[in-house]
């Protein structure tokens, strides 16, 4: 493949001649070791590439088995509870979800749901808002196999995880799964879009359902995002780097001034961006976030207060003002206001932002841990 200067340029309209969008597609199918690869700015954030995933293969009376609790803003669409008119419990789908222990998955639940020989497993790589360890290699790599002997094929939420491994679940065995470019793909330079990669046909359902039924990934402008889609993708592999070390370096910060943090300092391989930090009461959180919020490069004067956001069912506080609204590569910090009050830091493109961030903190709860 060769890449030239035209290839950044993108095209508007209906979208339907892309040489650069093409060749990118090809690029993200290979490094994340699936057939093919649908990257659109279109997709809008992870939730909205995961949904339009799920919804383009499940299909009525079938059984789904979730590998533990998805994230928030999927539950609508995902939770065997969720009374949403679009949700797969209300369209005829049967969901089964796995419950958690405190390291992972619940061994026997997991055997149990397999048994009953489901046509979906759905595993989340990252931990989200959830007080369990993330993923890598070798848990996936399991689950995957697991499913496959069961007859099942396999849809994973990348998010937060992409380039934390010199290999991604494509190569593990996933048949399908997504991501942001707002996170780890995007370098902190893509302005949005997401993905969705693996079987081709897999992968065709999903155009389909994206734009229209047999319109297919023939359309799609790319516009003016194909440069920093491919641009950020560039720097994503050392960005990604960068908010690893910046989150061991943080996490060892706060442990030595006696904060529970996980994962702890010294734990590796990391499989996401993200280091929670216990607080356990709600006004230590929200001093926390707006620490964070201190040093971000715009909006550091604003006051963050929790607020209600969609697809969630608790307000939620947020420090992040970087130059790509919602990037989570950039530095950001989080939480849902709900016990246990945990802190989520995210990110950092420089290790040295996320070090100063947990200075910011105990600066800001110094005497109150």
């Amino acid at each position: 493949m060769r890449l030239g200067t035209e290839d950044l340029t993108g095209v508007d309209g209906y979208g339907y001649v892309d040489p650069g969008r093409d060749k990118l597609e090809a690029v993200y199918a290979e490094l994340l070791g699936t057939e093919r690869a649908l990257v659109r700015p279109q997709l809008v954030s992870g939730t909205h590439a995961l949904a339009v995933m799920v919804r383009a293969v499940v299909t009525r009376g079938q059984h789904v088995v979730l590998g533990g609790p998805v994230y928030d803003t999927l539950r609508p669409l995902l939770s065997p509870g969720s009374r949403h008119p679009l949700g797969l419990a209300e369209s005829g789908v049967r969901l089964t979800a796995v419950p958690l222990t405190g390291e992972g998955l619940d061994e026997r639940a997991w055997s149990q749901a397999l048994d009953d020989r489901p046509d979906w497993v759905y595993l989340q790589r990252s931990r989200g808002y959830e007080r369990r360890p993330s993923w890598g290699r070798e848990a996936i790599s399991r689950r995957i196999a697991d499913a496959h002997r069961a007859g099942a094929l396999v849809l994973l939420d990348n998010c937060y995880g992409e380039f934390t491994d010199v290999s991604e679940p494509g190569h593990w065995g996933a048949d399908l799964l997504a991501g942001s470019l707002l996170k780890n793909p995007g370098g902190g330079l893509a302005p949005g879009g997401g993905y969705i990669a693996g079987r081709d046909h897999l992968v065709e359902r999903a155009a389909h359902q994206l734009y229209a039924p047999g319109l297919g990934a023939g359309i799609g402008p790319s516009g003016p995002a194909l440069r920093w889609f491919w641009q950020g993708l560039y720097y994503a592999p050392h960005a990604v780097s960068e908010a690893l070390i910046g989150c061991m370096l943080a996490a060892r910060r706060l442990q030595e001034a006696g904060f529970v943090v996980d994962p702890l300092p010294e734990a590796w391989p990391r499989s996401d961006i993200v280091q929670a930090v216990e607080l356990h009461d709600a006004d230590r959180l929200l001093a926390a976030i707006e620490a964070v919020q201190t040093i971000s490069p715009l909006d550091s004067y604003v006051k963050p207060e929790a607020g209600p956001m969609p697809g969630y069912d608790v307000p939620v506080a947020m420090a992040a003002s970087g130059f790509v609204p919602g990037g989570s590569l950039e530095l950001s910090a989080d939480a849902p206001m709900r016990p246990p009050w945990t802190l989520y830091l995210q990110g950092g493109v420089m290790r040295q932002h996320m070090v100063l961030a947990a200075d910011r903190i105990l600066a800001r709860l110094s005497g109150s841990n």
